[in-house]
């Protein structure tokens, strides 16, 4: 047992001065940070100057604290590395001979906390442990955390002896084969946590995929395996070649530099690149936004030219550990198999394509696509070995406008996107390779360009290889339960490639300025001609580029009840065949834009636009009446099952005009007369909801004498008691001659707690709705409804569009604007001041952002002074 310690005496004035001293010192460090712009030289010899100077702190604190000479101080973690980032914790172990007790020792476990103490008062953010030698080994073998973090100890202060044996039964217990298979199973679960790409929207510099941890993995496996401490190392053991070691080093450099800059401007411990942070992050580099000239229009911001940067540099880390871990696996675990040849070029070994030599790309640059349909085609192959990984690394400057334009590539192009199985993997594995976007040159432009439009939350290139995937899945039996329809008619279709390329080069245009769907339009016409395909099938693919955005406009923007909608649809579309090419392909796109943007109300306004159009193009002319008197054979025929008595609809339906058996399906006419057939011209409110026929959400129906502030109350309960308004159809029924007009309104309405208390939300709607209609009173003003970081960080300009229809007798209100809770409110009570009246609502919500579109119409519409106050008032309600 070690002796009682005295109590320490420490002068009052000391740890004030050391705490100047090191805040003093740590600032200038920092100013120098603040100032260095976008060159990475110095970047990691300013880490480590900051680690030096939190090191001469440590050992000032640890002499003052006056501990025995066999104690030490050991910094571990990051610390341990000897770089410290401005804001990141000082982890030390404060290690003690195996015959310490801490418990039953109060001196010592007093000094121990004066020492910690002392720590935090002088500035130091420590991250402290207290061990022994012995806990120390006994942790490390049970926990790979422990062991990684104790792999890159450092001696501060204390017995060298005892911090040399702590080395040495480290060394023991640690098994280099365990430790490479824990930490790359740490890395994949990490990665899993980041959705496994370096791409997200605000991506996290040390922990997400092509970040810090991913070097840092590479040199952790390394030093266990005894192949090396540092970069040099790797090069001197054959692990890695010169060029890569500049590589990382660079790549290194840029992303400390990031992490850095983001604790100094944070003034916090902050590693992602956070919406609110990434402008002035950029700007701290010397990126700068760029505007037109003339327009005024935002043509580059400062974030995006930063971010563009860091993805390529994620990109290259990722490439570049993928490459060194495989090549340490291999030596850790040497495979006893020969490898098999494939071809000429190529050998299976262990399932992973290598390459016959180490030269083959720079002596036979056909062989770099070659390697992709090889992956396509050999049955059991799962990737790429190192060796393969790093030809293709080394080969990037032979794929160069000749290799481009060499014939025998663009044929092998053709046949990758033409091969039945494998594309989805292939073109993923080829943009992870940086093959794609060096054969593609327009691909390279877009490859990690963000999208600040608050809709899609993967960059262009992401986006992209995500639609592909969803075009594929469609002819693909196992996942026909996802979209049936679209399962259906990709099971009927020819050529799966034709929409292969269209997917591959429909957002191509991203970034540049103007239509990039006119420009994808020229991009996919030349590639078409470049490549050989027949005009019929360039034709088409051209159409579905220029055309992308068409079908999902009118689905969700304009009425399809009217059949001047969809005869103009199906005018432009042209015959069936381009109808499901573009369904197909709208589909994948709306899904690969967010999780949160795709919706079944989506999905069912696409299909009946499809089904609407698909008639029209059978040669059936739009004919309103015919199409009426079947829907209400289809709805009788449904109400005569329910056994309601004859003719008890007959004065509901004679109520209603036209447009309301054109806006509703058979299903919900039938609906609507078993619930209202009763209550016709009744001054009580009527509310009945169910769950949506379209498989999401609830479908709430509302009958009550009309009044001009009618939607606005209902938007008004909706948005209060939690619910999203995604449809509504409004109209107005007479029951008899000189009575006052009756509100026949129905909604789609979705809500998060939907599927687990759907039958208590349809009696609360009922009830609720109900009452708060017939409450009289004036309309609250809206809330201040809260927005997220994303739409603080890019707000989009509100932005109001009034114009007559086509017919001139009625006006179509579009507005956009970012999305919050209440606004749909404040728009409704701007209509309902004005006593507009509501015939159709389309509520679209595109991520953060909402583009809503009205058919109303109303007296004040008729004068021009009235319509200008009505856009302000909208104006100023999108903006608050």
């Amino acid at each position: 047992m070690l002796s009682a310690l005295p109590p320490v005496s420490l002068p009052p004035t000391e740890p004030a001065q050391l705490r100047e001293q090191y805040k003093a010192g740590k600032n200038a460090l920092l100013t120098s940070l603040a100032g260095s712009g976008a060159s990475t030289r110095g970047i990691r010899s300013l880490l480590r100057k900051l680690a030096r100077h939190t090191d001469d702190t440590l050992r000032q604190l640890w002499q003052r604290a006056g501990f025995p000479a066999d104690f030490c101080l050991v910094a571990v973690g990051g610390f341990g590395r000897g770089e410290l980032f401005p804001h990141s914790d000082v982890d030390v172990l404060l290690l003690l001979p195996d015959d310490a007790r801490v418990d039953s020792d109060a001196a010592l476990k007093s000094r121990i906390e004066h020492f910690i103490g002392s720590c935090w008062d002088t500035g130091l953010e420590i991250g402290s442990s207290v061990r022994s030698v012995g806990d120390c080994v006994e942790e490390a073998a049970k926990d790979v955390t422990v062991q990684t973090s104790l792999l890159e100890a450092r001696l501060l202060a204390g017995s060298r002896s005892m911090f040399a044996d702590l080395l040495t039964q480290l060394e023991g217990v640690l098994d280099p084969q365990a430790f490479f298979v824990a930490k790359t199973l740490e890395q994949r679960q990490r990665h899993n946590k980041f959705e496994d790409t370096p791409y997200s929207l605000e991506p996290n510099c040390k922990e997400s995929p092509g970040g810090l941890r991913d070097l840092q993995v590479i040199l952790w496996v390394a030093r266990a395996a005894g192949l090396g401490k540092s970069w040099d190392d790797l090069a001197r053991n054959g692990l890695a070649t010169a060029f890569e070691v500049r590589q990382i080093k660079a790549n290194e450099a840029l992303l400390s530099l990031i992490r850095a800059r983001l604790h100094l401007l944070a003034g916090r411990r902050e590693d992602r690149l956070v919406f609110d942070l990434q402008t002035v992050v950029a700007e701290s580099f010397g990126y700068a936004t760029v505007t037109h000239s003339d327009t005024g229009r935002v043509v580059s911001r400062a974030s995006e030219a930063l971010m563009k940067r860091f993805y390529w540099t994620a990109k290259a880390v990722t490439q570049l550990n993928q490459i060194l871990l495989l090549n340490i696996e291999e030596r850790l675990h040497p495979s006893g198999q020969a490898p098999q040849p494939i071809n000429e070029r190529f050998l299976n070994k262990a399932g992973m394509i290598e390459v016959a030599s180490d030269d083959l790309y720079l002596t036979n640059p056909h062989a770099i696509l070659e390697t992709f349909l090889v992956y396509q085609t050999t049955v059991g192959v799962k990737g790429l070995s190192a060796r393969t990984l790093r030809a293709l690394y080394n080969a990037r400057g032979v794929m160069d406008a000749r290799f481009r334009r060499d014939p025998v590539n663009r044929d092998t192009f053709r046949r990758i996107l033409q091969q039945p199985t494998g594309i989805t993997h292939a073109m993923r594995l080829m943009n992870q390779t940086s093959v794609l976007g060096r054969y593609l040159w327009v691909f390279r432009q877009i490859v990690g360009q963000m999208q600040h439009d608050l809709f899609h939350v993967y960059t262009v290139d992401q986006h992209i290889l995500m639609v592909l995937r969803n075009v594929r899945r469609f002819f693909m039996a196992e996942h026909a339960h996802e979209y049936p329809a679209c399962s259906q008619l990709a099971a009927g279709w020819d050529k799966p490639w034709i929409l292969y390329v269209a997917a591959l080069f429909h957002d191509i245009a991203k970034g540049r300025g103007g239509d990039h769907s006119e420009l994808g339009r020229k991009d996919v016409r030349v590639f078409c001609r470049q490549h050989g395909i027949a005009t019929e099938d360039a034709k088409l693919i051209e159409f579905l580029v220029g055309e992308h955005l068409t079908m999902s406009r009118i689905a969700q923007k304009e009425d399809l009840s009217d059949p001047q909608v969809i005869a103009g649809f199906a005018k432009r579309v042209g015959n069936e065949r381009y109808l499901t090419a573009l369904y197909l392909l709208t589909v994948a796109d709306i899904r690969g834009t967010s999780p949160k943007v795709w919706n079944a109300w989506k999905g069912k306004l696409l299909e009946d636009l499809y089904r609407y159009t698909l008639r029209v193009l059978g040669g059936r002319a739009p004919d309103a009446d015919a199409e009426v008197e079947a829907r209400k054979r289809e709805a009788l025929t449904i109400l005569a099952l329910h056994a309601e008595p004859f003719e008890a609809h007959k004065a509901l339906w004679d109520s209603l005009d036209v447009s309301y058996f054109m806006r509703h399906e058979a299903g919900d006419i039938a609906w609507h007369a078993r619930h209202l057939s009763r209550h016709v011209g009744t001054a009580k409110c009527i509310v009945r909801a169910r769950r949506s026929a379209a498989g999401e959400g609830l479908q709430v129906l509302v009958y009550t004498p009309d009044a001009p502030d009618l939607f606005a109350r209902i938007c008004g309960y909706f948005e209060e008691a939690g619910f999203s308004i995604l449809d509504a159809k409004i109209h107005t029924a007479k029951p008899a001659k000189g009575s006052p007009g009756y509100a026949l309104d129905t909604f789609q309405v979705v809500s998060p707690t939907l599927a687990d208390h759907y039958r208590e939300l349809v009696a609360m709607v009922e009830a609720e709705l109900a009452r708060a209609i017939e409450e009289n009173g004036p309309l609250p003003p809206p809330g201040k409804g809260r927005v997220s970081r994303r739409v603080k960080s890019f707000p989009v300009t509100p932005r109001v569009d009034l114009r007559p229809d086509e017919k001139a007798q009625r006006w179509l209100l579009s507005v956009s604007a970012s999305d919050r809770v209440g606004l749909l409110y404040s728009i409704a009570r701007v209509l309902a001041r004005h006593r507009i009246n509501l015939q159709l609502a389309k509520v679209t919500t595109l991520g953060e952002r909402v583009e809503d579109t009205f058919l109303i119409d109303g007296p004040e519409l008729q004068h021009n002074k009235a319509q200008i106050a009505i856009e302000t008032e909208l104006l100023e309600a999108l903006a608050a």
